[in-house]
């Protein structure tokens, strides 16, 4: 793909091995497990599965739109319509849900490996606002490495890639900062002395560190 920086390539290549290593770990998804409840509260396997599987869709819708010149949106009908298709696709069988997930991740970089150059300039609808369609990669790779972590089939945040953890670590760090009374920006001792990965889940909500409040970032 020509893409116009050297990051897009990174972001391109670090979401197609999350896909692969997503994909390689569902190989043996039996029926029993795809119910079993993931580590989201209120979803089972089969929730996260359905919502990797739409999530990539929508990321495709984007890219779609801004080869066409227009700012498409990622679900037209909103967060009802994301959370109705979750609900919808939850309990399908396992072989189904794995084949969803198969196929909107190829499909999606099918499109960015084909979109013409100029697309990756434009820009869509995700439902927190506008993003620009170069940022398509990084979302989607944060997602595949984040959710499957929140599956709860044997691969967790001290699994995360450390090129992933590279890429997500300083920007919520900013993040959490900004979030902060004004002088107030230095991550707690007990945080800073945390590992990067562990130090990541605290900041995304997925572990706790002793003596330290929740980080509140994602909301």
């Amino acid at each position: 793909m020509a893409g116009p920086d050297r990051q897009l390539d990174r972001d391109v290549e670090g979401a197609a091995r999350a896909h692969q290593g997503l994909l390689d770990g569902l190989a043996a998804l039996t029926d029993a497990e795809a119910r079993r409840p993931s580590r989201l509260p209120g979803w089972t396997v089969g929730h996260v599965l359905t919502h990797l599987a739409r999530n990539a869709d929508g990321l495709r819708a984007i890219l779609e739109g801004a080869a066409a010149g227009r700012q498409a949106p990622m679900y037209p009908g909103g967060a009802d319509q994301r959370n109705a298709d979750i609900e919808a696709g939850a309990g399908r069988t396992a072989s189904a849900l794995v084949d969803d997930v198969r196929r909107a991740s190829w499909a999606l970089e099918q499109c960015w490996a084909t979109l013409p150059e100029p697309a990756w300039s434009g820009s869509g609808l995700a439902l927190a606002g506008a993003r620009p369609a170069g940022d398509v990669p990084w979302m989607r790779w944060r997602e595949v490495e984040v959710h499957r972590a929140d599956l709860g089939l044997g691969y967790g945040w001290s699994d995360w890639p450390a090129g992933y953890v590279r890429r997500e670590l300083g920007p919520l760090t900013a993040l959490w900062a900004a979030r902060r009374p004004m002088g107030m920006t230095a991550l707690p001792p007990a945080a800073q002395r945390a590992d990067d990965r562990h130090r990541l889940a605290w900041l995304l909500g997925r572990a706790e560190i002793d003596g330290v409040e929740p980080a509140g970032v994602m909301r």
